[in-house]
């Protein structure tokens, strides 16, 4: 399986985000609801799924979009199943440690 990542760095901040790659560059919309899920943020690198868990846990915001996205997020630990949001028929989460 390979996911979509990119990494940013500011100061002490780590920003994690993840998306599935069959996703990126679409547009989900329910109600007021409306995600897109742009290259321009969550890149086009291509990576594994150890090397997500790996930075999701020294993130200190995450921003995963997807089933499979999703689903390693909460297998890590990073994200409670029961707070993903869902757009669509997507899966959308967000974490900040605090």
């Amino acid at each position: 399986m390979e996911y979509c990542m990119r990494v940013y760095r500011k100061d002490k901040e780590i920003l994690v985000a993840v998306c599935d790659p069959d996703i990126l560059g679409k547009k989900f919309e329910e109600g007021d609801l409306v995600i897109e899920v742009k290259e321009k943020f969550y890149g086009n690198e291509r990576v594994g799924k150890e090397r997500v868990i790996r930075a999701l846990q020294y993130a200190t915001i995450a921003n995963v979009t997807g089933i499979n996205s999703v689903e390693c997020a909460i297998e890590a630990g990073i994200i409670d199943r029961d707070r993903v949001l869902w757009i669509a028929g997507i899966p959308h989460a967000q974490m900040v440690r605090i």
